[in-house]
Order: structure tokens, then sequence, then C-alpha cells
């Protein structure tokens, strides 16, 4: 009895030390889901927070991607509504891209004979807008969470994509 109980645990402790802590692939015929690091999918936000974006700052879908293998950074959103989303294309504010790992702050190139590389027009709704940092040395990696900071506009906890 002794010896059966045992020998019992021992299998039931092995069987436990062998498990890895990463999930197992997924079953034929199914994705696998993207890396998740705070409970939510890194590719998408949290529908409460994009809703928040929508009423506060008339702006949605929010996304960072790398861009010019990884040597820009593309910041971009959807408009809702106008109004609220007019300080994100303000010229006089100076956005900022804040990348806490790296310990950088990224800022918006200007080019002799094209600009600034951000969208600046009368924003309208219904249209996705955009902006490009600068990332030179692809010290902001994907994966990477980042803020974006304009006026008093600020998303945190971006992934980059």
């Amino acid at each position: 009895m002794i010896r059966t109980t045992i020998l019992a645990n021992i299998l039931l402790c092995g069987a436990l030390w062998g498990q890895s802590a990463t999930p197992s692939a997924a079953p034929a015929g199914k994705a696998a889901a993207p890396a998740v690091s705070n409970g939510y999918p890194a590719s998408r936000m949290p529908q409460r927070i994009n809703q928040y974006y929508g009423l506060i700052w008339g702006v949605e879908s929010l996304s960072v991607k790398s861009v010019e293998s990884g040597e820009m950074l593309r910041f971009s959103y959807r408009v809702v509504d106008a109004d609220r989303a007019k300080p994100l294309n303000d010229k006089k504010s100076e956005p900022a891209l804040f990348a806490p790992r790296a310990g950088v702050k990224l800022v918006i190139p200007s080019l002799e004979k094209v600009g600034q590389l951000r969208q600046t027009s009368t924003p309208e709704a219904g249209k996705s807008y955009w902006m490009a940092f600068s990332n030179k040395g692809g010290v902001v990696k994907r994966g990477d969470r980042v803020s974006v900071v304009i006026g008093n506009f600020r998303a945190d906890g971006l992934v980059v994509n």
C-alpha cells in the first residue's frame, strides 16, 4: 500500500515537472493565439480603451507599427469625431513617442522639401491619419510598449507591431 502511494506520488510529480510553462501548440486547423502579456492580444487594444479614446478624443484603432526596416515608427488612428480629434492634427503641438524599455523619446523628423512626416489637415470622421517617428538605429523594437503624447493627448501601453 505504501509503495503504491509513493509510486503514484512520484509519477504525479514527474508528470507535473515535465509540463512546460508555455502553452502547447494549437490543434490542427486552428491558428495559434497572439502573444499575451496583460491578458489581451498584443495586436489589439481592449474594447474599453478603444471606447475611451473614441469618447474623449474622437479617435479609435490606435496602433504603432515599425516601418522602413525599423528606422521609423508609424502611429496611426481612425477619427470618429472630427471636433474632438482636432488636437491630434494641430500643427503647433509637438508629438513625441516615449519608449521606456529603450529609455528614449522619439520625435517626428522634418524633411527639407516635405516638412514634418505627419498629417495636419482638418480631421474628418471615418478617415485614418498617421505620423512617423524617427527610430534611427532601431532602438525601439517590435513588441515594445510605447506611449504617444500630442499636446494633452496621451496614449499609453501601445505595442509596436
